[in-house]
């Protein structure tokens, strides 16, 4: 007679083999040894910064980006490549010449950059700068009629505080601990940015901070507009020691074409600004002399994501997707904002396609376009391929994708994974990060993360994921900056990404269920007028 404490041992025994998640390890093995012993990430990172870097959505530049991924794409051999249009994205712009010098009362090179969608100076420009702070609306009285043709400094003095923070830095063991833990908050409120847009009564104060904000900076483009110095002048919204943050400065609206574009907009490092405007206040005589050559491009309003994929086999019409965004701002060469995760995502499918891996669903990956504008070229991708957000109509593509991951927090390496509130996938990722956590990625959390393009799925009920990353140098030194080049980017950290997420993707592929998902999300209106990764 069979001992019944033996009996429910076993059966517990089985039940939790039953219910734990398999995990490869014969081929996380072949994936480790090609992510770290035969690496490319970095050739790819060559070619995306170097060669083709910067890549603001709607430039020549982009475009060249775009052409040369896809070839990429190709020479690894994937099928179905193709530039997938979308759009209209709007104004192209590109600038080609800029050049800033301090002449009077001694020489001094300039540090900075033009903001996008600003014109350019039709040829140097000579000058006293003038001081016209700009802070508030009862400012445009007081310099009305006296900026034209000349360099105008908008902002105040920039007051600098001595850093004692490192410029990089990793999570440590605490702060990882405490990401893990739930936070509670009220529900999100929908707001309408868009600068004529009614400021809701319940607004909350850093809600209507905001929108007040973007009502000024729209009035303060306007009143320069009319007024038409020849070159503004301001520091970048952060940043010190010739690191300099800047985005846009004009607008890309197809409809604002028939405007005069914002005066030529340069962001200067803060030292550099502050040592003008403190001569000027002393009434010492000073002279700088600019020049910005900038282009508009109207003639192709629409923009591009880059599409190739791996075809699956026996569940082929189902689909795992990664993707990260393409695009960049133009003040360097876009290294981890973000060709770091573009390069890491080519990685993943030259690695899955050089073992030759069985994969039963069909892997696709996607380099976006417009997503420092607001997450633009995913979200037509999902609105064309999968669902509508503003009315939930789902395609029948909706039900056949298992997985979205993205990669767009910088060269920092994997530490875990946002389950954006899926718990489900809880058991699951647990498992397959287990094989990694000795290149430290060991945590896993229930929050959300935003600001990237994962969320263009999750909106309408996909599972889409963002990986937790190191910050290293992302706000301190490269997001959106002059300083975001190949050279800041860390290839350990790359090569870790590329195994993490390509052995994510093996065993999504081949996984027996897709992954599980939260309920569908209701309707929901367009968010206007924000960009994520902006300033």
């Amino acid at each position: 007679m069979l001992n019944i404490r033996a009996y429910v041992a076993v059966a517990v025994s089985t039940a939790l083999l039953i219910g734990q998640e398999k995990v490869d390890l014969t081929a996380i093995h072949q994936i480790k040894a090609e992510a770290f012993q035969n690496s490319k990430v970095m050739d790819h990172m060559f070619y995306l910064t170097d060669v083709h870097g910067p890549r603001l959505s709607g430039s020549p530049g982009y475009n060249r980006a775009a052409e040369w991924a896809a070839s990429r794409m190709r020479e690894i051999g994937l099928k179905n490549v193709k530039l997938e249009k979308w759009g209209p994205f709007g104004r192209g712009w590109e600038y080609t010449k800029f050049s800033a010098h301090l002449l009077e009362p001694s020489y001094q090179p300039l540090i900075g950059f033009p903001l996008a969608w600003t014109a350019g100076t039709n040829g140097v420009v000579t000058g006293e700068p003038v001081i016209a702070a700009l802070n508030s609306e009862a400012d445009f009285e007081k310099h009305k009629g006296k900026l034209a043709g000349r360099i105008v400094m908008i902002e105040p003095l920039k007051r600098l505080e001595l850093s004692t923070r490192p410029l990089a830095r990793r999570w440590t063991d605490q702060e990882l601990k405490n990401m893990e833990e739930m936070e509670v908050r009220a529900p999100r409120m929908d707001f309408d940015f868009r600068p004529n847009a009614p400021i809701p009564p319940d607004a909350p104060p850093e809600i209507r901070a905001r929108m007040e904000q973007r009502r000024l900076r729209e009035k303060i483009q306007n009143f320069l507009r009319d007024e038409k110095p020849a070159v503004i002048l301001q520091t970048g919204y952060r940043g010190d020691g010739g690191t300099v943050f800047g985005a846009g400065g004009g607008s890309r609206e197809p409809q604002d074409k028939e405007k005069p574009p914002v005066p030529a907009t340069i962001a200067l490092t803060p030292e550099h600004y502050n040592r003008i405007y403190r001569l000027l206040e002393k009434k010492i005589p000073v002279k700088v002399e600019i020049e910005v050559k900038a282009q508009f491009f109207d003639d192709t309003p629409d923009s591009v994501n880059v599409i190739g994929e791996i075809e699956g086999g026996s569940k082929k019409d189902e689909i795992v997707m990664i993707g990260a965004h393409l695009d960049s701002w133009h003040g360097a060469t876009g290294a981890t904002d973000n060709a770091a995760g573009s390069s890491v995502m080519l990685e993943v499918m030259r690695i899955l396609k050089t073992m030759n891996a069985r994969l039963d669903r069909t892997v696709r990956i996607a380099l976006w376009g417009g997503e420092e504008q607001g997450l633009l070229g995913s979200r037509a991708y999902v609105k064309e391929h999968f669902a509508d957000r503003e009315t939930m109509n789902l395609t029948d593509k909706h039900a056949r994708l298992s997985a979205y991951y993205n990669i767009d927090n910088g060269t920092g390496k994997i530490r875990g994974i946002y389950l954006q509130g899926n718990d489900m996938v809880r058991p699951i990722f647990e498992e397959w990060l287990k094989p990694f956590h000795d290149l430290g990625a060991t945590h896993i959390t229930i929050r959300n993360t935003g600001g990237t393009d994962h969320l263009a799925f999750d909106a309408v009920g996909l599972a889409g994921f963002q990986f937790i990353q190191d910050p290293t140098e992302y706000e301190s030194r490269t997001h959106h900056s002059n300083m975001d080049f190949y050279d800041r980017i860390q290839p350990g950290d790359m090569m870790q990404m590329s195994a993490i997420v390509a052995s994510f993707v093996y065993h999504t592929a081949n996984r027996g269920e897709m992954l599980p998902r939260k309920p569908l999300p209701k309707p929901q209106p367009a968010r206007r007028g924000g960009s994520p990764s902006g300033q």
